[in-house]
């Protein structure tokens, strides 16, 4: 051992880590225990020359009836930085900010999945509803209600939404009651099945059929075998009529019908049209025997 190496006592050591800097950051992840609850908070041991503290309001990202249960005494577990040392050294922390960094990662890949998830209507106000999504704040607008008119009956339901907005930076999250419920009625639905319905609305380039599902649109091409020149000319509005769903897309809340495939003959939807209907049962049932076969 040289001299340099005697030299360093006890003494020195203890001063060194006095002046050590531990160099905890605000938002650095940091591990630790609590080991004192006081009224307005936790002291948490995380290694360094004082201890830490959590406030009261930042240990849960819920709400629970006694804050301290989501940090027991001498169970180490993760914390964030959110204010730096003070004079004494004390840096203050958050579970909270953690819970709600990993609740936004999670929404935003349940987005990317086209993923539903049910929601508590907290609020209301002119043009929507205001929401609980596990803790955060969310919105569903007036024009993304399946009730729409009187709001103040939802408050305290719980809906299932999908997403429209995701936005961690802008703490801005945006969702859809509607558009989640017409996608859980597609998902009832399946490709061959016979609905019936009542024409809403024609259109140059389809029909629009309501049934007990949902919308469907019986585009132009999908009526008959055969060209047909107006729409209009073969069908009215509240006209009841039956329809085969030939294609599904519950990402887009889409269903798409087809009575050309009910035809025995090109132009049979044309000129006979209340005979297709009749048989339109045993006419569905061929086309789902051909689509197993394929």
């Amino acid at each position: 051992m040289n001299q340099t190496q005697a030299s360093f006592s006890a003494d020195d050591f203890a001063q060194a880590l006095n002046q050590h800097d531990y160099g905890f950051q605000v938002g650095q992840t940091v591990r630790g225990k609590a080991f004192n609850y006081e009224s307005e908070g936790a002291y948490i041991d995380i290694g360094g020359k004082s201890a830490a503290f959590l406030p009261a309001s930042e240990a849960s990202l819920k709400s629970l009836p006694d804050w301290s249960q989501a940090v027991p005494l001498q169970e180490e577990r993760e914390f964030i930085v959110i204010r730096d040392q003070d004079a004494e050294g004390q840096v203050t922390l958050s579970i909270k900010r953690l819970e709600t960094q990993a609740l936004w990662e999670r929404l935003l890949e349940m987005q990317s999945d086209q993923k539903t998830i049910e929601v508590v209507v907290t609020g209301v106000n002119k043009g929507g509803v205001t929401v609980d999504v596990q803790g955060l704040r969310g919105f569903v607008p007036r024009s993304h209600l399946v009730e729409r008119e009187n709001l103040e009956s939802l408050k305290g339901q719980v809906l299932p939404t999908s997403f429209l907005e995701v936005d961690p930076q802008q703490q801005k999250l945006v969702l859809s009651h509607r558009q989640a419920s017409r996608t859980s009625q597609i998902n009832n639905l399946e490709i061959g099945q016979l609905v019936e319905g009542k024409i809403v609305k024609i259109q140059p380039f389809g029909i629009f059929i309501d049934f007990a599902g949902g919308t469907g649109l019986l585009h132009i091409k999908q009526v008959s075998q055969q060209y047909i020149e107006s729409l209009p000319a073969v069908f009215q509005v509240a006209e009841a009529i039956k329809a085969v769903i030939i294609d599904l897309d519950p990402s887009r809340g889409r269903v798409s019908l087809s009575t050309k495939v009910l035809e025995l003959r090109p132009g049979e939807m044309l000129e006979e049209k209340t005979h297709v209907m009749a048989e339109a049962e045993v006419r569905a049932q061929r086309y789902r025997n051909k689509l197993q076969q394929d």
